[in-house]
């Protein structure tokens, strides 16, 4: 029997490009530090050697000038991958995401597309502090024509990654910081993840469990806590906007409970909107839905202070027993 392949995340970003690039002649990469030492955590490491640098390579500090050029070659038929280190400074390009990129297939009558994937890192650290531990992800999926896309584990950034670079529309592919170590088993050859479609991860009776990105394993984890007592049925959102609610629905239909798990801001979330469109779907709950976000203010720097500002598992868990009327 063949022995199941481990990668990390930071590997499986770093595969699916490269595969990406040999299954199309058109896909390149840029940004900064594409080819210095650290290689963007390891994700563009040994990409120049297969490709030259013709189809990697190192660009200025500009973030504004570097996704307008991201877009022309989109325009062109390219299918650029744009890397930001921070999120945080893509405020910096919000006029091109804004008034160019979104809506450009849209003024064109579908006729021109962006084929462009922008990767950026996001979210907690080791002391990040305010300005470079932001997600941002609610920000960019109110925008129409704009797919954003955070993965939770290894195989999901693979598989994610491939089908936002072949897709024709325009996609923020987010990558938590703290996940680019996890390892799971990955497929070596190509394959792609629908867009849009939730995955089911856990099947439970007991609560629906919807949660994204790095939040999806802190669900698994006060899972493993409640054992039998309090079984989930828990979603992976992937896709933060124009995902299908299909599943969740099913699924509420059963348990009557909902409980959102989200690495971000809670006032104008994604938790927030998809609480909406399930209340506006006419599903009755038994319970009134419940959101775990961070606190309404900017994150802290120092090691204590971030242990308060940061939820884990545990803090699920107490929403789950408040939610089940069970003590665990």
């Amino acid at each position: 029997m063949k022995k199941k392949r481990l990668l990390t995340f930071a590997e499986s970003i770093n595969e699916a490009q490269i595969q990406a690039m040999k299954l199309d002649k058109n896909v390149f990469i840029f940004g900064l530090g594409v080819e210095k030492t650290g290689h963007v955590f390891k994700t563009t490491l040994g990409i120049k050697k297969k490709f030259s640098s013709k189809r990697i390579f190192e660009s200025p500090n500009s973030e504004m000038a570097l996704t307008t050029m991201a877009a022309g070659a989109a325009n062109s038929h390219l299918r650029p991958i744009l890397i930001h280190h921070r999120v945080d400074f893509m405020a910096y390009t919000f006029d091109q995401l804004v008034n160019w990129i979104s809506l450009w297939s849209f003024k064109s009558s579908g006729k021109s597309s962006m084929p462009l994937v922008i990767r950026a890192i996001i979210g907690r650290g080791w002391g990040q502090g305010p300005q470079h531990a932001k997600t941002l992800h609610s920000m960019f999926s109110y925008l129409p024509g704009l797919t954003t896309v955070m993965p939770s584990s290894p195989s999901e950034a693979k598989g994610l990654l491939l089908s936002s670079i072949m897709s024709n529309d325009p996609v923020i592919f987010l990558e938590y910081r703290a996940l680019f170590n996890t390892k799971e088993h990955v497929p070596e050859e190509p394959y792609f993840i629908e867009l849009g479609d939730v995955r089911h991860r856990l099947l439970g009776d007991d609560i629906t469990v919807v949660a994204m990105g790095p939040a999806v394993l802190t669900a698994i984890k006060a899972q493993d806590i409640c054992k039998n007592k309090i079984t989930f049925d828990l979603f992976d959102l992937r896709v933060m906007s124009n995902y299908k609610l299909n599943k969740i629905l099913k699924s509420l239909k059963k348990t009557k409970k909902l409980l959102c798990v989200e690495d971000g801001w809670g006032s104008g979330s994604t938790s927030s909107e998809l609480i909406s469109k399930i209340v506006e779907s006419g599903v009755e709950l038994s319970e009134p839905p419940v959101k775990i976000t961070w606190p309404s203010s900017h994150v802290p720097m120092s090691n204590p202070l971030e242990k308060d500002f940061y939820f884990d598992e545990r803090n699920i868990v107490k929403a789950a027993e408040k939610l089940a009327k069970i003590k665990i």
